[in-house]
């Protein structure tokens, strides 16, 4: 999968989950232990900074609410698809260099494990989009997460059982237990 598209479609199932969050929601616990949902929507508009830094912008002023998720993920878009942006090269979180492209499909994993654990946190759905989480197993599992670890922004991996569905093997292997 493209990771313009990946990130594109991880982003837009985190808008849509963030407008769920009712008013009485932005302060309870999420399995980010370290982080209410306030914290933690926080944390996911933040991937937008990053990939807008990443493409020597400043960062947009991004609202807690879903229609200017929506926005800055449309403008972050726009800016992903102008051509040669994917193969220039930027600092990945965890310090070392990568391309745009792989930035963007980094940000789209933390966008889609991000959105899962809101949804734990307000008792949401919890089933994320089948492709994207393909998308992100192949690309990153197990390298990623390890890095991750390393780090200090992944927690330990859980185990799952053998043919364990693809949404658990990826939140597993970002120390989620599915």
């Amino acid at each position: 999968m493209d990771s313009v598209v990946m990130f594109e479609r991880a982003a837009g199932n985190a808008a849509a989950m963030i407008g769920r969050v009712r008013s009485e929601q932005w302060h309870v616990p999420t399995p980010c232990t370290e982080w209410d949902v306030e914290a933690l929507v926080t944390h996911m508009v933040g991937g937008f900074g990053y990939l807008e830094s990443a493409l020597d912008g400043e960062p947009t002023s991004v609202g807690l609410d879903e229609a200017s998720y929506r926005g800055a993920m449309q403008l972050c878009v726009a800016q992903l698809r102008v051509p040669g942006t994917l193969d220039r090269r930027c600092l990945s979180p965890a310090g070392f260099e990568w391309s745009i492209g792989d930035a963007v499909a980094g940000t789209a994993m933390d966008q889609v494990v991000h959105t899962w654990d809101l949804a734990v946190a307000i008792g949401a759905d919890r089933r994320l989009d089948d492709q994207v989480v393909d998308a992100c197993i192949a690309m990153f599992v197990p390298q990623m997460p390890a890095v991750g670890r390393e780090a200090g922004f992944v927690g330990p991996e859980v185990s799952v059982p053998a043919g364990a569905p693809a949404q658990d093997v990826l939140l597993a292997a970002m120390g989620r237990e599915p």
